[in-house]
């Protein structure tokens, strides 16, 4: 086929002198190959070479992996992604491309450039149409933000210049991922994201759960903040499937046993804590305050109906439970006998936002909480927005955005799950959370660790450099066809870059990342073991603070 197509096919390029002005309008390259969304294209490598030194980088870069490339077929720019290059054989001046089209945009008759550039492709080319190099007034009008509501978090690779948009509404309204190794700068840009999006809607309403405690040094200004010594989470707030995680220990068919009998007397607390309201039907999950108190007696009442004493067992070990969960001053955070008050309008005023007081995120810093119960409280955080929003419909809506760091560790795939509710409750708003203004973003060093499907439910995704070859592969496999060009570029990518691709942006870009001021950046920086490991003096008096914070169990 090469010898076929002959060097006439890039005369313009190739013989004939081109002026320096000219560059931009000579062609690279024709279509060897159409087939769908991915097509073959014939580069020439002397017509890429004397755009090499050209002074638009973009045009420089014509013709790499990760570059664009635009065909005219009629009065439309096709705009393509090149995904892969290959040296022809025997044809030393010959290159293949296989290329993904990415959109197209309308051809100003007068001047040819291209402008109104939108996804998807209506009309394909034909084997032999002639490829031009995409330049940066091209990559402006394909990357110029909509009048859709939009929050700039960086430019687009490799232009200096041209900014890097997120559609909000679109992003939310699917949920998005964000996918980043350790080390890359993940945390920062989750910051700078989020941070944006507070600019935009000062009155919005955003709860993140941060499990390491880095986001409260952020989010000092424009944030509420919590943690173990202000959250106060009534335990009343729990279902009952978040009730047996914490009072039941046994296993097999005690647990079956245990879970009936805290049932029964579940719903007899929250019956006799009722505090006057007219409740037509009492069911074991509605959020009634009780006592702990009133608990145990019904469990010791019931045990007190007992005529064998071996059928005491199940009673004990609830009871018992439940009084070391209440003498434990770990746990006063959610189980103090001063979170027996019908606190709950309160509760989600102030986690929720309702209003925002120009603080719309709520950073819930988990790091504290035992690690016994931490599914438990994330699992309550997190059914807590699914039902507020599904109880409140018929009223003015008030979308709510959950974010979750560590998200594998709370939505394990089947290899690493542990049965609680944290990862139900997480996958259900996935699939279920749009319907009811809902948007879910998961920020995860792992993304292969996800439970299956989950990350396929975010319309937006957001990548940076993923070492492991296990989560490159899972990442490829929830991302659309027309991006895998832009995958294969992600081992490669620089600290706080990224790929992006869904719904949030018109086509996959490549961004990097703007900076954050230094108060605005996440307590996440890695320790300079070469710098801190000069420094002495004071190790006794750090020992001795240490431990007793370590002793009395506070930070």
């Amino acid at each position: 086929m090469t010898e076929m197509l002959g060097r006439e096919a890039f005369a313009p390029a190739a013989v004939l002198p081109v002026p320096a002005g000219m560059l931009l309008g000579a062609p690279i390259g024709i279509v060897l190959e159409i087939a769908g969304s991915s097509s073959q294209v014939m580069l020439d490598p002397q017509a890429l070479e004397a755009l090499a030194g050209h002074a638009d980088p973009v045009v420089a870069s014509a013709g790499s992996v990760g570059s664009q490339i635009k065909l005219r077929v009629g009065g439309t720019w096709l705009i393509a992604n090149i995904r892969s290059l290959k040296l022809l054989e025997g044809g030393e001046d010959r290159i293949s491309a296989q290329v993904d089209f990415l959109g197209e945009g309308d051809e100003e008759k007068l001047t040819g450039k291209l402008y109104r550039f939108r996804r998807g492709v209506t009309r394909y080319p034909v084997p032999g149409c002639t490829v031009y190099p995409v330049s940066t007034a091209d990559l402006q009008q394909i990357y110029a933000a909509e009048d859709r509501a939009n929050i700039e978090i960086g430019t687009v690779y490799p232009t200096k210049d041209i900014r890097a948009s997120l559609y909000v509404d679109a992003m939310l309204g699917k949920h998005f991922a964000l996918l980043g190794s350790t080390g890359t700068g993940k945390s920062t840009s989750a910051a700078l994201i989020l941070h944006r999006i507070c600019e935009l809607a000062p009155q919005g309403h955003i709860v993140m759960i941060d499990p390491h405690g880095e986001y409260s040094a952020a989010f000092k200004s424009n944030g509420a903040l919590y943690d173990v010594g202000n959250l106060q989470m009534p335990y009343w707030l729990m279902n009952f499937e978040e009730h047996c995680e914490v009072f039941i220990a046994s296993d097999g068919s005690d647990n079956q046993i245990d879970s009936d009998i805290l049932a029964k007397c579940l719903l007899l607390a929250r019956a006799k804590g009722r505090l006057g309201q007219e409740i037509g039907k009492l069911t074991v999950d509605a959020p009634i305050p009780y006592l702990l108190s009133d608990l145990t007696n019904l469990i010791s009442l019931e045990m007190g109906k007992m005529d064998r004493a071996g059928d005491t067992a199940p009673y004990l070990r609830l009871k018992t439970k439940i009084e070391e969960i209440k003498a434990d001053p770990r746990y006063g955070f959610m189980f103090s006998g001063m979170l027996v008050a019908d606190t709950m309008a309160d509760f989600l005023s102030r986690i929720f936002r309702l209003p925002g007081d120009g603080k719309p995120i709520s950073i819930i810093d988990v790091s504290g909480v035992p690690s016994e119960i931490t599914s438990v409280v994330v699992a309550m955080l997190s059914r807590m927005v699914f039902d507020f929003a599904i109880w409140s419909r018929g009223e003015p809506q008030r979308p709510i955005l959950l974010v979750c760091e560590e998200a594998h560790r709370y939505i394990p795939n089947e290899r690493n799950a542990d049965a609680s509710s944290v990862g139900r409750i997480l996958g259900r708003i996935a699939k279920e959370g749009r319907k009811y203004g809902v948007s879910l973003g998961l920020i995860t060093q792992r993304p292969s660790d996800l439970a299956e499907g989950v990350l396929s439910q975010c319309g937006t995704i957001i990548a940076m450099r993923l070492n492991n070859d296990r989560d490159q592969a899972f990442v490829r496999a929830a991302m659309p066809e027309g991006a895998r060009g832009f995958l294969d570029s992600i081992p490669a990518l620089r600290n706080r870059e990224c790929i992006i691709c869904g719904e949030g942006v018109a086509i996959p870009i490549r961004v990097s990342f703007d900076g954050l001021e230094d108060n605005k950046r996440p307590a996440s920086d890695d320790p300079l073991f070469s710098d801190l490991w000069r420094q002495t003096g004071g190790e006794g008096e750090i020992i001795e603070r240490t431990i007793k914070r370590w002793r009395s169990q506070g930070r």
